[in-house]
């Protein structure tokens, strides 16, 4: 009885199959279990709370409450949908919440009824819907509106894509921006296969994304290791060289 031996690469491709549908099925799990966070593995991380340092940058996360690194809790969350407000007389524009469903649509339409064109849009939000982010940052860029933050402010999960949006992007040192993994669409009941097929599809989508405002897509890297109850934050040496920001005077 003769024995077939499998070809190295179909093994592989194998593995990241079962991992895949692995995937999809904690998805669904997390479905289920009605919006609880995914099982972690491994030691938990710090708190937000607590000051980052090189390969010490990964915190537990919480959309509702999620200071910038070292910094103490905010005594109120901010608002569960993005808010706009026009400051500096109207020449910029101030964006904080979490990304809703809708809000792309939304805020897009509040900034084409304002009276005078804004020229930048300042954000702290902890994120919040992928396809909103990338639908509110293609609008940001096609009207040619720069990005910034303040000291103090965040921008984590699908807010880096809004900023990334900007002509030019202004992110203080005490800014900070963080990524993770995330979920593509509503949270629904679908078959493994379907959930890893949207993953994969999203992925592919804020990939292209990213190279078309500029953005090295190799920030996804840490992003995709990083738990949805957790955030990796960006080190000014990071925005610079995935070029969230841009070099002033450089070769």
């Amino acid at each position: 009885m003769s024995t077939i031996r499998r070809n190295p690469v179909a093994r592989i491709l194998t593995g990241v199959l079962i991992f895949q549908l692995g995937l999809g099925l904690l998805l669904f799990w997390g479905d289920l279990r009605d919006g609880l966070s995914l099982p972690g593995f491994g030691p938990r991380a710090p708190s937000l709370t607590e000051p980052i340092r090189p390969g010490d940058q990964t915190r537990r996360y919480r959309p509702d409450r999620a200071p910038a690194p070292g910094r103490p809790m905010p005594d109120t969350p901010l608002p569960d949908r993005l808010v706009l407000t026009a400051i500096e007389a109207g020449k910029t524009i101030l964006l904080e919440g979490t990304i809703s469903e809708g809000d792309g649509a939304r805020i897009a339409r509040q900034i084409e009824e304002l009276a005078q064109t804004p020229e930048g849009v300042i954000l702290n939000s902890p994120g919040g819907s992928v396809r909103d982010a990338l639908e509110l940052g293609r609008k940001l860029r096609a009207a040619g509106l720069n990005t910034a933050m303040r000291d103090g402010d965040i921008c984590y999960s699908a807010c880096p894509y809004v900023l990334a949006a900007g002509v030019s992007r202004d992110i203080p040192e005490g800014g900070s921006v963080g990524v993770h993994q995330h979920y593509f669409g509503e949270s629904t009941i679908l078959p493994a296969f379907v959930a890893v097929e949207n993953i994969q599809r999203g992925q592919g989508e804020v990939m292209g994304y990213l190279q078309e405002m500029g953005i090295n897509p190799l920030v996804m890297q840490h992003a995709l290791v990083t738990p949805p109850d957790e955030i990796y934050v960006l080190l000014p040496e990071e925005l610079r060289a995935y070029g969230f920001v841009q070099e002033i005077g450089g070769d």
